[in-house]
């Protein structure tokens, strides 16, 4: 493992100014460390700096309403453990538990996840699902972006020079539902994964899907299929068709696209289905 400097600023503040002082590619920013840790042991990088954000108040979750708000830095653990997040948000709830082991939960954050920006995160689908919005923090203060727009492609996002991820922003309580395939639960990353949800204020489907590169993404010809609060068979079977038209699927070296395309109509029909949508 290279050398570094561990800089573990109090405020977040401290913490931009570290990262406006520093050149590209001298820092690599802490949340968990579940992922970086491996990438700096493998010496896929190599920062003179690492930026720690675990003295930073924002380990938040706060209900207001129907609406959660979620502090980056928060455990992914502590998240799992609302009270309420299994009962208001259950896509949510099951994309959290996919997220690698209990240990690893105990570490990993929403913040991490989404600034690492990996095809096959179960948490990226979830939250373009549930229409998720993050609030940025910079040099120039604070902005919000949706995560459809902050994930561009694998490891890739629309974070400005020295913008950090404050929290994620949540609208609704929706019934919802994630399902994913692959072959070891706690150690493998997912083949394929589906997210849905229904909004209640839209009256409306917001179905996601993901495994495959360059990111997760959003399907608006699948979400148009399905019809009402409870599509029949035949809207979800339009729906899954129009994943695997319009979606552009490819192969890798974790699965085929022949394999993925086989996939989508099953998850799909089950998510709806566990969604609510009792037609499925």
């Amino acid at each position: 493992m290279p050398e570094f400097e561990l800089v573990t600023p109090a405020t977040p503040d401290e913490a931009i100014a570290t990262l406006r002082a520093s050149a590209p590619g001298d820092v690599a920013v802490l949340a968990g460390g579940t992922d970086l840790a491996g990438d700096l042991d493998q010496g896929r990088v190599a920062p003179r700096r690492v930026l720690s954000l675990r003295r930073l108040p924002w380990r938040t979750l706060d209900w207001n309403g129907e609406s959660l708000t979620i502090g980056s830095t928060l455990p992914l653990r502590t998240l799992e453990l609302d009270a309420d997040l299994a009962r208001r948000l259950p896509g949510l709830y099951a994309a959290v538990r996919a997220v690698g082991s209990v240990t690893v939960r105990h570490r990993a954050t929403i913040g991490g996840n989404l600034g690492r920006a990996a095809p096959a995160s179960d948490l990226v689908p979830m939250l373009l699902a549930l229409d998720a919005e993050v609030e940025l923090l910079g040099p120039d203060g604070l902005r919000t972006i949706t995560v459809d727009r902050l994930v561009r492609a694998s490891r890739e996002t629309a974070l400005g020079p020295a913008e950090l991820i404050r929290a994620v922003r949540i609208p609704e309580a929706r019934p919802s539902a994630y399902l994913w395939q692959r072959v070891r639960p706690f150690h493998d990353i997912s083949h394929m994964a589906v997210a849905v949800a229904f909004s209640p204020s839209r009256r409306s489907w917001r179905v996601a899907v993901a495994g495959f590169p360059p990111r997760p993404l959003l399907v608006p010809e699948a979400e148009s299929a399905l019809a009402g609060t409870r599509p029949d068979l035949v809207s979800v079977e339009r729906a899954a068709e129009a994943v695997g038209r319009h979606a552009p699927i490819v192969a890798d070296r974790r699965a085929s696209e022949e394999y993925r395309r086989r996939l989508v109509r099953p998850l799909l029909r089950r998510a709806v289905a566990a969604a609510g949508g009792g037609g499925a």
